[in-house]
């Protein structure tokens, strides 16, 4: 079990979410060694590993679903550990799979996510109303969850999240299941709420970092193999990879020859 120390957290300019030194332990197993992450209002975080890297682990502690063997989370200057109700009602936040009642109407969903928040009344149906428009479910309103398309499953998911109109935003996955069309309109309404907000997009859709992100981080293993911009990220891939450079970025970095890999690349560019 993590405990405080009662060391204050230095929490720079606009950083609106602040984790140092996030461990996560399940028996002898660490799933998450030790990551630093910091995002500021204006950023969108692309967080990207492959599968068993600690990805899912760290959102889940980040959110408070999971407690951290180690280390300090503190959302928009909020502990999370030592205030975990205060710090929730900073975010929002899009699991995977998007959890609801399945017999609930779109509408009736968004109802009581927004009586959960603590609106009532006019307010209540304003940001109801509100969600709707902004992610485009006027059509499926009435619908009940269990016969929405992944897609709309996944905007009704997102639309929760954004009831409260929070400062960070935590989206797994969020296009999945989505059409191009679809997925245009998120990652458009990604990129704009991107603007104020800090926003960690967790995705295994390196077009969508290079389309909506700011700034790139890769784990592995539990651990950070890489925090800069998507531009920086493609330049560690050699000059003789003119197509699909971040994804060989991503393999150099998450497979575990990577000096074999480096030498490959080396012979193939002297040929």
């Amino acid at each position: 079990m993590a405990k405080d120390t009662g060391t204050t957290t230095h929490v720079a300019a606009g950083e609106l979410l602040v984790a140092t030194g996030l461990q996560k332990r399940f028996g002898t197993t660490y799933a998450v060694r030790g990551i630093d992450l910091r995002v500021k209002a204006g950023e969108v975080l692309g967080f990207l590993g492959p599968n068993g890297a600690g990805k899912s682990t760290s959102m889940r502690m980040v959110t408070g679903y999971l407690e951290p063997t180690a280390g300090t989370i503190t959302l928009c200057g909020v502990n999370l550990l030592t205030h975990p109700i205060e710090a929730k009602r900073t975010f929002g936040y899009l699991p995977e799979g998007a959890p609801a009642y399945p017999e609930m109407t779109v509408e009736e969903f968004l109802a009581f996510v927004a009586a959960a928040r603590g609106y009532s009344g006019s307010e209540a149906r304003d940001r109801v109303e509100g969600v709707i428009e902004r992610v485009h479910l006027q059509g499926v309103r009435r619908k009940s969850f269990e016969t929405l398309s992944k897609g709309y499953k996944r905007r009704t998911g997102l639309a929760q999240a954004l009831m409260h109109d929070p400062r960070i935003l935590i989206l797994d996955e969020p296009t999945d299941g989505l059409d191009p069309n679809q997925k245009h309109e998120v990652r458009e309404l990604i990129r704009d709420l991107g603007k104020d907000r800090a926003v960690v997009l967790s995705t295994h859709i390196l077009e969508e970092v290079e389309a909506v992100c700011t700034r790139a981080m890769v784990i592995n293993h539990g651990s950070v193999v890489f925090d800069g911009t998507p531009a920086e990220m493609e330049s560690k891939a050699p000059a003789h990879i003119t197509k699909n450079r971040m994804d060989h970025v991503f393999r150099m970095l998450t497979t575990g020859d990577r000096a074999t890999l480096h030498a490959k690349h080396a012979k193939g560019a002297r040929r």
